[in-house]
């Protein structure tokens, strides 16, 4: 049976961006199998407190981090290793806080470098990610190798949209040009797949508008939520190292509330 942890996953507690609550994510997570599982919401750490209840109940590992979404620079996860490094990543999260207005978060590049003591980064690729990247993109990842070294990843993710063996390919390709190794992530927004009408209204509040008016703005279909680790396996088929280094990182993040 192959391992997997699952380490994009966003809870309510991301204001109209999670359709489940921390407690439904990690019971569902124990029960697929799953080796451990990271709550990882925007610009906060929020739900990682009832995520770390629900955890111990279910008997399942809590990666805890958040999604920092930069103002200058592609979203990143990031996790903290240890109790001085949850510290900084609370102190960079009450920074951003702090110089925003209620219910923003103004985080910049610079701020994550100085706050980047004893975490683990994994970078989003930019939603227009297709099969080549640009120049800007691969220079950041450079970037981010020459401050971070061997505690950055790139994630890769499925988007069921019919050119996933070609994105898969080039972030593959991208990975070993910049000497940043891929791993695998579901972007999972809820528990399970019943859950997509809920998440199409929220996104609709989010928005401003209508089932009838979001069209393309809705996501085109019910594929971010948990899957089993052979189903992770069967679809990095190509690229098995991806979802070895989700256990890697698992490991290396101590951490605990």
């Amino acid at each position: 049976m192959p391992l997997y942890a699952e380490l994009e996953v966003t809870t309510n507690f991301s204001f109209l961006k999670g359709a489940s609550h921390p407690q439904e994510l990690a019971k569902t997570a124990a029960a697929l199998g799953l080796t451990a599982v990271a709550v990882a919401d925007r610009n906060t750490l929020a739900g990682v407190v009832r995520a770390h209840q629900a955890a111990k109940q279910a008997g399942i590992k809590l990666v805890v981090g958040a999604r920092l979404d930069l103002q200058d620079a592609p979203s990143m996860l990031c996790f903290p290793t240890d109790r001085a490094a949850y510290g900084r990543l609370s102190s960079l999260i009450t920074l951003g806080r702090r110089r925003a207005p209620k219910g923003a978060c103004e985080i910049y590049l610079e701020d994550m470098f100085a706050h980047s003591g004893g975490q683990l980064f994994i970078s989003l690729p930019p939603s227009g990610f297709a099969t080549e990247p640009d120049a800007a993109y691969t220079a950041h990842l450079h970037r981010l190798r020459e401050v971070f070294g061997r505690d950055v990843w790139l994630a890769a993710r499925c988007r069921y949209r019919g050119d996933d063996t070609a994105r898969l390919w080039a972030l593959a390709q991208l990975a070993v040009d910049v000497n940043i190794p891929m791993v695998a992530t579901n972007d999972v927004r809820m528990h399970v797949p019943d859950r997509k009408p809920l998440m199409d209204v929220l996104t609709c509040i989010r928005e401003h508008c209508t089932i009838d008016q979001a069209g393309f703005r809705l996501p085109a279909n019910a594929e971010r939520h948990f899957k089993p680790p052979e189903e992770m396996a069967r679809l990095f088929r190509r690229h098995p190292e991806a979802v070895m280094h989700t256990m890697e990182i698992a490991g290396r993040c101590t951490f605990s509330l």
